[in-house]
């Protein structure tokens, strides 16, 4: 998959199938959607394309508005929404920026300078709730009567339902806010996961619980940003983590701010996901994970984050975390077993 910063590059197709929107998450219904928009690229042999927006633009409206309360949890990174269009089949991705200009945009500028003169849309595929320029003033019906009337055909897909519940990312954020990553994986179609390069911290776990002063054996941690200062989810979860060897390795791992800790530390301010693997991989050693990009599984929540009075305390936490997490993998093999005989 292409992905381009704009659309002024020279790069971009001349011609395409496009949707438009956030895809936070890139849930079933998006997929649902991005099916549907490479099926009639194919019949009409276009390139199929997806334009979405960085920051949100809510996010934009609620820092313009200072109120932060507005911004939408974020699902995912936008690597990992990038990741998971390109898995989808989708040729090119334009990320655009959502800001002023962007905004003030009237629907008639947006269709002639963005869908015509930046993309070349040919078809425009929207969801059942798309509204475009600014004060949002443009629908489907002038969408639609603007196709007529440029030469671009213009469909919208009605929402997607699992089991009666219509799937959206709204309903996937407070799945992730509850805890309930069952139910996020079902909205996904895949186990919730962030993905990241793994960065360098204080190497303070690794000197908690350590089997003799000096030998740092203790909770050895891989570190990934989120990119974003409002996760949907947060707390500590029991965690599968890919790209470090053959096959998934088990953990347990902290997504968020680390309340025990030293806010000036090294990662201070920042939403970090801490993971710790239960079988670390001995060719790596103490060092070799920095730099690696893995992708870790949140599979099930164990609780929210906690403050802990001291390292002392934070130490027994995490030791009782990695035991519940331990737990959670040993049941759901024999769980595997049993639904196997």
């Amino acid at each position: 998959m292409k992905i381009f910063r704009g659309f002024h590059h020279p790069g971009v197709a001349r011609a395409c199938a496009l949707t438009i929107g956030n895809f936070d998450g890139v849930h079933r219904g998006h997929q649902a959607m991005l099916a549907l928009l490479i099926n009639e690229a194919r019949h009409r042999g276009l390139p199929s394309c997806v334009m979405t927006f960085e920051p949100h633009p809510r996010d934009y409206f609620a820092a313009v508005a200072r109120k932060p309360e507005l911004a939408p949890a974020r699902i995912g990174t936008l690597r990992d929404k990038l990741t998971e269009l390109a898995r989808c089949g989708v040729d090119q991705t334009v990320v655009l920026p959502f800001d002023a200009r962007f905004a003030a945009q009237t629907p008639a500028a947006f269709v002639q300078d963005v869908l015509l003169g930046g993309l070349g849309a040919r078809y425009v595929l929207v969801g059942d709730d798309f509204r475009f320029g600014a004060r949002r003033a443009g629908d489907y019906a002038m969408l639609d009567a603007a196709g007529r009337h440029q030469g671009f055909d213009v469909a919208r897909m009605n929402s997607y339902e699992v089991h009666g519940q219509r799937v959206s990312s709204s309903a996937v954020r407070e799945a992730l806010r509850d805890g309930q990553m069952d139910t996020v994986a079902s909205l996904l179609g895949r186990p919730f996961s962030i993905s990241g390069h793994v960065v360098h911290g204080r190497k303070l776990g690794r000197a908690l619980g350590q089997s003799t002063p000096g030998r740092d054996d203790g909770f050895r941690t891989l570190n990934l940003r989120f990119s974003h200062w409002k996760p949907a989810a947060s707390g500590i979860f029991a965690v599968a983590v890919h790209g470090l060897a053959a096959g998934p390795l088990p953990g347990v791992a902290n997504l968020g701010i680390r309340p025990s800790l030293d806010a000036n530390d090294v990662n201070g301010g920042r939403v970090l996901l801490e993971t710790h693997c239960l079988e670390w991989p001995a060719p790596l050693g103490a060092e070799g994970a920095y730099g690696k990009i893995v992708r870790v599984e949140l599979l099930h929540k164990l609780h929210d984050e906690l403050k802990y009075d001291g390292l002392d305390a934070l130490t027994a936490g995490i030791r009782k975390d990695c035991d519940d997490a331990r737990a959670y993998f040993t049941a759901t093999r024999r769980q595997t077993t049993r639904d196997r005989i």
